[in-house]
């Protein structure tokens, strides 16, 4: 009988095999993934390498649409105003989101959760209903800035003239943007070990000592991801001076942003496979301009 336990004993269960179940809870994400984004992709690159001609009809170009791209001037005047954009929006919004998260952080103001909310609201506001809120406010002629100019007898400010529509469009993206930036700052504040403060305390650091030599540093993940979404973000701006183009007229050229200029080309001049390879042009720029930041970033750490 001992020998028999021991026998049952010594043999190796029977695992049960889960890698199908594995496949299977995965396989609605990777249909609807590669459905959705995958076959997209595929196609537009495809269609990336052919023209549309009115004679020969369509033909294999090769690289020459990519080619095109590069050296399309509407395109580099496009880039060249998300360069200035980006340097006007994604450091205020980074001032503004540090600064809120730091004061709700502190403790020191009073009823914290309504103040959370009422900075992350925004960002719940769709970006269309978002541009046509500050559309109305920016108007000419009945805008909310206007009438307030009327009323104490200033001149009609415009802000959607040619020289004032980069600020003002970055004002509407800072305005949407900020209060997600601060809750994943705030979030990071929340992941502070007690300790550090308590250390700093007995080192006699005042509130803005511990938020200048404790808290900022330890943000800088936080920022990485931040300044990484806000790069992507603003390379793919489109919804605002899309919705803003009927209240900005003429200021708003079809190539004002990159995405616009793709979609002016697919939807308006019936270029889609030279839309294609533009669109596969600004995720490379896309793509280098992370790298490029980051890795200027990690040079100035290692030194």
């Amino acid at each position: 009988m001992a020998l028999a336990l021991s026998g049952r004993r010594g043999r190796p269960r029977q695992r049960r095999p889960h890698g199908l179940a594995g496949f299977l809870f995965v396989a609605p994400f990777m249909l609807v993934f590669t459905a959705m984004f995958v076959a997209p992709l595929g196609y537009a690159g495809y269609l990336s390498l052919f023209r549309e001609q009115i004679v020969g009809g369509t033909v294999f170009t090769g690289l020459d649409n990519y080619i095109d791209a590069f050296n399309d001037p509407q395109l580099r005047a496009g880039l060249s105003r998300i360069v200035k954009f980006f340097f006007v929006q994604v450091p205020l919004s980074l001032i503004l989101a540090t600064v809120f998260a730091l004061l709700i952080d502190s403790g020191r103001v009073w009823a914290p959760k309504v103040f959370r909310l009422a900075f992350f609201v925004p960002y719940a506001v769709p970006a269309v209903v978002a541009s046509l809120l500050w559309g109305y406010m920016y108007g000419r002629k009945f805008g909310a800035f206007t009438q307030l100019a009327e009323s104490i007898g200033l001149s009609n400010p415009d802000f959607l003239s040619a020289g004032h529509l980069l600020p003002s469009i970055a004002n509407v993206v800072t305005w949407e943007f900020t209060g997600y930036n601060m809750i994943i700052l705030y979030a990071a504040l929340q992941a502070i070990p007690g300790d550090l403060y308590e250390a700093a305390a007995l080192d006699g650091a005042g509130p803005i000592r511990t938020a200048l030599y404790v808290k900022l540093p330890l943000l800088r993940p936080a920022l990485g991801v931040i300044l990484l979404f806000s790069i992507i973000g603003a390379f793919q701006l489109f919804n605002e001076p899309q919705v803003l183009i009927p209240s900005a007229g003429a200021a708003i050229t079809p190539d004002w942003t990159p995405n616009l200029y793709v979609y002016n080309l697919a939807f308006t001049d019936q270029q889609i496979n030279y839309a294609a390879a533009v669109s596969f042009a600004l995720g490379l720029v896309i793509l280098l301009a992370t790298y490029l930041v980051f890795g200027l970033g990690k040079l100035r750490r290692s030194r």
